[in-house]
């Protein structure tokens, strides 16, 4: 098959909704929070003003958690904008979501609903579907009249990357013609408890989503869709220690770079998750193994110390930072993970529209 490439994206994070507040927002650096009813963190980073039915209407919203809404809002800008004629044949575009447990928020409200409310434990049936992990990507498919493959993927801070590497395996096996790929993750004072408990204290959370559409390059061209990024390569692997982090991930930084016939001085930005902790400095360490001295003279750049904690979004806002980074045609970006639970890997992406990606003057 011709290279895969994104070609177009959306992105609805706490700097507001669409690409442009994003990119600029990441330029600036600062981190926009928010304190009302943000639990234990004290602040949050969430998308400003964002009240589903004004976004999408009031009918067929009433019962819609914030999850869903903030996707269902994320796949429209992205088809308002780069979706010119895909809905012509809706069952050649798939949607390949992640998320994390779906909406942490709906899940504890409905559960406590059958063990509080009047017996025979009533519950309010709308809201079931909200208690389900592939909610948001079966209501976003079905809002937009998507027929083509329609999945969820969970994964911890590697969803978006995940999820991307899924996408494109429909894609090459001949699932669809076209796929929305990405990632959603919602604020709730329930979550932000959750990770408290937990011991996940050293970032506020975040929320949003950052949506790409993926496709082969010769149908973009025949679109009339312009390349931003042709996607290069992905590689996954697992850890059982902290401390083994590290090594893991450089393996698959080494591994992919050899595949592609690439060299570490060939990668001009870097885009790790910036964990916390011990990951954290895992990362830095295996990254720096993989590229050598070529990681000093690498771009770096960060997502986590502006958004905040965006679990399983962190990823998938990684990939619109390469995006809306100003960098220039032919570059090559390395986007790497490591996830609490085990997971580390990477992606390497070749920029190829500069800063027109972003859709805004630069």
């Amino acid at each position: 098959m011709d290279s895969l490439v994104m070609s177009g994206w959306s992105v609805a994070s706490p700097f507001g909704l669409g690409a442009g507040p994003f990119a600029a927002g990441l330029r600036a650096g600062r981190r926009p929070v928010s304190a009302p009813g943000a639990g234990p963190f004290g602040q949050a980073c969430v998308i400003p003003g964002f009240d589903i039915p004004a976004v999408l209407g009031a009918k067929g919203t009433r019962a819609m958690d914030r999850a869903t809404g903030i996707a269902v809002a994320g796949v429209g800008m992205l088809l308002e904008e780069y979706g010119g004629g895909l809905t012509d044949r809706p069952e050649n575009v798939g949607l390949v979501l992640g998320t994390g447990s779906g909406s942490v928020q709906s899940i504890i409200d409905f559960t406590r609903e059958s063990m509080t409310g009047e017996k025979p434990y009533y519950v309010d049936p709308a809201r079931f579907p909200n208690t389900v992990m592939n909610r948001a990507a079966g209501q976003s498919a079905i809002w937009h009249r998507l027929k083509g493959p329609n999945a969820t993927v969970a994964g911890g801070a590697a969803t978006g990357l995940l999820a991307l590497n899924y996408a494109s395996r429909l894609l090459r096996r001949g699932r669809c013609e076209t796929i929305l790929c990405g990632a959603v993750e919602e604020f709730s004072e329930h979550r932000s408890w959750l990770a408290w408990n937990a011991g996940h204290r050293d970032e506020p959370l975040g929320e949003g989503c950052a949506i790409f559409l993926l496709e082969p390059g010769e149908n973009a061209a025949r679109a009339g869709r312009r390349p931003l990024a042709t996607v290069l390569g992905s590689r996954f692997a697992a850890f059982g220690e902290q401390e083994e982090a590290g090594r893991s991930l450089a393996g698959c930084v080494t591994g992919t770079l050899e595949r592609l016939g690439l060299g570490p001085e060939d990668v001009r930005l870097v885009v790790p998750s910036g964990a916390d902790g011990v990951l954290g400095q895992q990362e830095r360490l295996g990254i720096g193994d993989a590229l050598g001295p070529a990681s000093d003279k690498a771009e770096w750049l960060g997502c986590r110390d502006v958004l905040g904690d965006l679990a399983a979004a962190s990823a998938a806002f990684q990939l619109a930072a390469v995006l809306a980074a100003d960098e220039p045609a032919g570059s090559v970006a390395l986007v790497t993970t490591v996830d609490r639970d085990g997971v580390t890997g990477c992606t390497v992406l070749r920029l190829e529209e500069g800063a027109a990606r972003a859709g805004i003057a630069a």
